[in-house]
């Protein structure tokens, strides 16, 4: 099965040059958290994903793979 959401939510980091703990504590999760995220181990919740989606300014249908 297809990462979509972890392969999205790791470019989008990198191109916004920060590391998974700063973007951690503006989610305020754990870095632990957004590591499992990009691995596809765990999803985030609905609220954590509005919070992402603002955060870099994409759609949740984007950040799902719904769209390119």
């Amino acid at each position: 099965m297809e990462n979509k959401f972890g392969e999205r939510l790791r470019a989008l980091r990198q191109e916004k040059g920060i590391g998974q703990v700063r973007l951690a504590k503006e989610l305020d999760v754990g870095k632990s958290v957004v590591s499992l995220w990009e691995l596809g181990r765990c999803e985030p919740t609905l609220s954590k994903l509005v919070a992402i989606a603002r955060f870099f300014g994409v759609s949740i249908d984007y950040l799902a793979g719904l769209e390119d």
